[in-house]
């Protein structure tokens, strides 16, 4: 009988690795984009990272300097933020053609995104699940012209169409692939 210990041991240290990721959730993750979130006058407002684990798209925000409340914040169809107003990052992200918000029964689209709650620290972090299609959504996502995050200034009250209700635009930021 011949014995193979490093075959043996790489096949162990294998299945050990992948029994160590039992959900999805703990599987290995990389950084697929990121932008960084500025306010109209130029100041930093926070960042935010595009994180994919094989199966699943999630979008993490880390947003500061903003008036305490909700603030809703939405994925837009053009990766532009030329301020004043950051018009120049068109409407919301919305492939489907559906309406806006999730209380819509016409609604959610892939731009629409959970309010911000900011807090008296002025600052607020969400990590919203984009979907499970990760091939379909960077295609929309990094399409030719690219993809913005925009904060408004109010609430977004996930229904209105098309905006939500949410306001002037305050901050914006430029989703840029690293991978």
């Amino acid at each position: 009988m011949t014995r193979k210990p490093f075959k043996t041991a790489l096949a162990f240290t294998a299945t050990a690795a992948l029994a160590a990721c039992s959900t999805v959730g703990d599987l290995p993750s990389e950084r697929v984009a990121e932008a960084r979130l500025t306010f109209a006058n130029g100041v930093p407002a926070g960042t935010a990272q595009l994180v994919s684990n094989g199966q699943t798209l999630t979008l993490a925000v880390l947003a500061t300097g903003l008036e305490p409340g909700e603030h809703g914040f939405h994925l837009h169809t053009t990766g532009k933020c030329e301020a004043p107003g950051f018009t120049s990052a068109g409407g919301h992200l919305n492939p489907g053609g559906n309406e806006h918000g999730s209380l819509n029964p016409q609604g959610k689209h892939l731009g629409d995104l959970p309010n911000l709650v900011v807090g008296a620290s002025r600052s607020a972090s969400a990590d919203v699940d984009l979907g499970d299609d990760t091939a379909i959504l960077r295609n929309q996502l990094f399409d030719a012209d690219g993809t913005a995050i925009v904060i408004h200034a109010g609430a977004d009250d996930y229904l209105s169409d098309p905006a939500g209700d949410a306001g002037s635009r305050v901050a914006c930021g430029v989703l840029t692939q690293t991978r």
